[in-house]
């Protein structure tokens, strides 16, 4: 950790929030090839974001190993290996340290600190930066790593915080807590609560599981990889990340273009067994036929597919009955080592909040509305986040005027291309609002290389700020909910949307047309002299 004194300057040319994927690669393009002065603020104690604070038992990604990495750096993608078809928190955490110590970025991230509050100072055209431990910085550019789901949404539950035992949310699992020979209940049955249920039922004494909603989940396919696979996709590395920029999930494997009701009954369920049997949420819903996430028919059949797997699994008819999905198959897809067989084990109780609401946590517990109290040492919430805007609201965010970011985003968060907001100049956001819905690091590495090339060009021409037209971020909104009407996610209530968080507009936050042609949309702004920007 760096600490900073009076030898130490505090206006910078560039400075970084988080030190995730996001964040690291910022730093490493603008301070080793821009060689601008920059400076890296991470809430954390250690650097990985997300991969830092979501610990819990089973936290991995649901990108397969080898598209879940940076591809800006040849040498790097053939010097680190893998061993299972998925990263663990642990693995993806020791990537991103080492990715950190090989460019020397270590020495620019100062650890351990939250930044409170930033203002644009119109008057000097630069960012005026307040950090957690009563620091003041300045600087020309602002970036913001801030995570895409790191905001913490913790429900406000009657009684939780009279409960005697330990209480955890998974992102923010501390370093020390065993749940092994545990009494243990998990709130939620998302991608990190689904996750966390196959790993801790198989520690724990009990598991309850609180069902909020049924979940449609296939099978994650996980498993160890043959080293002589390693060395051939480290042969055809460049192939496979040209597929991935092109695509739509950017999850590293080839995406259908057949439509699920132009074949046979027979044929669609051959595909989809097939494909059940592969594994990956994404590739059950984009490799499998082409219109699983905008044709109503074509849904019902996954969703059916899904359906019969969970009857067929199960062996109880009750509890396969709470487990099964009734709507769209229209959330973000998950995919786990064995989700539903869990619940066949003798020490997991599934609880449907949707027939037995919570009515209070007690000391002892959990009691619901049938009246049962469930007796537990650790209640975990695996609540999810405020996604996408949750941790700018957090902050004390001012653009022009001295307006919060509240006031500017009273209507819903909104964006121009997914990296910069009108209003706030010289503001440049990694995973902001309206950005792409995929595999994660493609998009970031994306968007990073756009910022830095953006800046360069505004640093070459002298200007002295760049921000985007009011009518540039309005007309990408409108692109980004024209885009997303033409799908099934928004019938659904989802976190996509912000549904999860009470008294929040469901508001679209995604751009929905895949990876290859948002890399378009920003090859023709930045090929039509950064369209949209004004440079002051």
């Amino acid at each position: 950790m760096t600490m900073t004194d009076r030898s130490t300057p505090t206006d910078y040319d560039a400075i970084v929030i988080g030190a995730g994927f996001g964040g690291i690669y910022m730093l490493h393009k603008l301070r080793n090839e821009l060689g601008l002065r920059v400076r890296g603020f991470e809430k954390g104690g250690g650097v990985g974001g997300t991969w830092y604070f979501n610990r819990y038992p089973g936290a991995k990604s649901d990108t397969e190993s080898f598209v879940y990495r940076y591809s800006f750096d040849r040498d790097l993608l053939q010097e680190w290996d893998w061993t299972t078809r998925y990263l663990n928190q642990r693995e993806i955490e020791k990537y991103l340290n080492h990715v950190v110590d090989r460019f020397d970025l270590r020495r620019d991230i100062q650890l351990n600190t939250e930044v409170t509050g930033a203002a644009f100072d119109e008057a000097r055209n630069r960012w005026q930066l307040r950090t957690s431990r009563g620091e003041a910085f300045t600087s020309r550019y602002l970036v913001t790593a801030l995570g895409l789901l790191a905001k913490t949404n913790m429900p406000d539950i009657p009684g939780r915080d009279g409960f005697a035992g330990t209480l955890v949310h998974t992102n923010a699992w501390p370093h020390d807590l065993d749940i092994t020979g545990k009494r243990v209940g998990v709130i939620g049955t998302g991608s990190t609560g689904t996750q966390f249920i196959v790993a801790a039922a198989r520690i724990a004494a009990h598991l309850t599981v609180f069902q909020r909603s049924p979940q449609y989940c296939v099978p994650s396919g996980n498993g160890p990889v043959d080293p002589a696979e390693v060395v051939e996709v480290k042969r055809n590395f460049d192939a496979i990340w040209q597929q991935a920029r092109k695509s739509v999930v950017a999850f590293g494997f080839e995406e259908s273009g057949v439509p699920a009701m132009s074949v046979s009954e027979e044929e669609r369920r051959r595909v989809f067994q097939e494909n059940w049997d592969k594994g990956n949420g994404f590739r059950f819903m984009f490799g499998t036929f082409c219109d699983i996430a905008t044709d109503p028919e074509a849904n019902a059949a996954a969703a059916a597919f899904i359906r019969s797997k969970i009857a067929e699994i199960v062996h109880d008819p009750e509890t396969a009955r709470k487990l099964m999905p009734t709507g769209l198959y229209a959330k973000r897809p998950l995919c786990n080592e064995g989700y539903y067989e869990t619940f066949n084990r003798d020490n997991v109780t599934l609880v449907a909040l949707s027939e037995a609401p919570i009515e209070t946590i007690t000391p002892a517990g959990v009691r619901t509305a049938d009246g049962v109290e469930h007796t537990l040492d650790v209640l975990v919430f695996a609540t999810g986040f405020d996604a996408v805007d949750g941790n700018y609201r957090s902050m004390d965010l001012r653009g022009r005027g001295g307006r919060h970011i509240d006031a500017w985003w009273k209507s819903g968060p909104a964006s121009y291309l997914g990296l910069s907001a009108h209003g706030f100049p010289n503001m440049f956001m990694i995973l902001g609002p309206n950005g792409p819905f995929t595999n994660l690091p493609p998009s970031i590495e994306t968007q990073v290389e756009w910022i830095a090339d953006a800046i360069g060009h505004a640093v070459r021409t002298g200007a002295v700020t760049v921000e985007p037209s009011r009518e540039a971020q309005e007309g990408w909104t409108r692109t980004c909910e024209e885009i997303a009407d033409m799908t099934l996610f928004p019938k659904v209530e989802s976190w996509i949307f912000g549904a999860n968080i009470p008294g929040k507009k469901n508001k679209v936050m995604f751009y929905m047309a895949g990876i290859g042609a948002y890399r378009q949309q920003l090859d023709a702004v930045r090929a039509e002299g950064y369209r949209g920007f004004v440079f002051g």
